[in-house]
């Protein structure tokens, strides 16, 4: 078994560290990754607006320079909705106790529900006071996710969090940290785990963002209202419902009594937390793409 597994590599969460006037500051992956995405983001909204052959009736649902004030709406939106998804979907009692603390984001705990519910509240604001089609800009925004979610999780893998459960898989991974090797095993024993961060990034991230810009530029999916974002929705639930079977659950949820961290336990049946916050997303997302398809067909937009 262990000449099976895989070493975690010898990366740091920092890229680089200063000191000023007797304080440290540190430029995190993590934090390059939201940057990145968000700029990735912005590029691919921007350059959507700029192709009329994208849209039905070769008509962009905005100006470039929407597209830039949409971005601060949607950097408020990521950053307060997955705190506040973090605190009620996670640790409501801890926070409830320590209300202070919410305030703490660099201390870590974002969630990514709370973090779409928060784009989805900023992006229908900003649509309503602008009077921009609210469909539309859904399926724009929806275009331009998956290349952030896939350097985020890569960020969790440097970091060495957020790893999956434990594996005697010949690609588990000895991460390292008391947390991380406590699986159970004997006394001396390594234990590896599923990457379940690089799992993610490639099911979310590369290969969900790779099938939308072939339908983006490819196959016409802006002409049919709501498509890209139905097969955004449907297909990040999908991939976090299946990763979830691999990747260990918050520490919260676990129990001698639940050693799978099941937060929904019906008739012997359970699901995860993530699981359960799946659910809604595939039903809609499937709506949604549904609806398009219908919408599509009665108009005669090409698919």
């Amino acid at each position: 078994m262990l000449a099976e597994m895989i070493q975690f590599p010898n990366l740091s969460p920092e890229i680089f560290s200063i000191s000023l006037f007797g304080m440290d500051f540190a430029l995190r992956w993590y934090a390059l990754a939201y940057i990145a995405g968000i700029l990735i983001a912005w590029h691919l909204a921007v350059r959507a607006v700029k192709t009329p052959a994208l849209w039905a009736n070769g008509t962009a649902p905005m100006a470039p320079r929407q597209v830039e004030d949409l971005m601060t709406w949607i950097i408020l939106g990521v950053i307060l909705g997955g705190r506040l998804g973090y605190v009620l979907f996670y640790q409501p009692a801890v926070y409830l106790e320590n209300p202070a603390q919410i305030l703490r984001i660099w201390e870590g705990g974002m969630a990514f529900h709370g973090g779409l519910l928060g784009v989805v509240v900023a992006a229908w604001a900003y649509a309503r006071a602008q009077g921009i089609d609210k469909l539309a800009m859904a399926d724009l925004v929806a275009h331009t996710v998956a290349p952030g979610l896939l350097l985020g999780r890569l960020a969790n893998f440097v970091n060495a969090e957020l790893w999956g459960r434990a594996t005697d898989l010949p690609w588990g991974v000895a991460f390292p940290g008391r947390a991380a090797q406590d699986c159970g095993q004997a006394l001396g024993e390594i234990c590896a785990r599923h990457p379940s961060q690089l799992y993610e990034a490639a099911m979310e991230g590369l290969i969900l963002g790779a099938l939308i810009l072939w339908m983006v530029y490819r196959r016409h999916a802006f002409h049919a209202l709501g498509r890209i974002l139905g097969t955004f929705l449907a297909g990040y639930g999908i991939a976090r419902f299946i990763v979830e079977f691999f990747r260990q659950p918050d520490a919260q949820f676990i129990s001698d009594g639940n050693p799978l961290g099941l937060a929904w336990q019906i008739g012997g049946f359970g699901l995860t937390q993530g699981q359960a916050l799946s659910i809604p997303m595939i039903a809609l997302g499937l709506w949604f793409a549904l609806r398009a398809r219908r919408t599509s067909a009665k108009t005669g937009a090409a698919a």
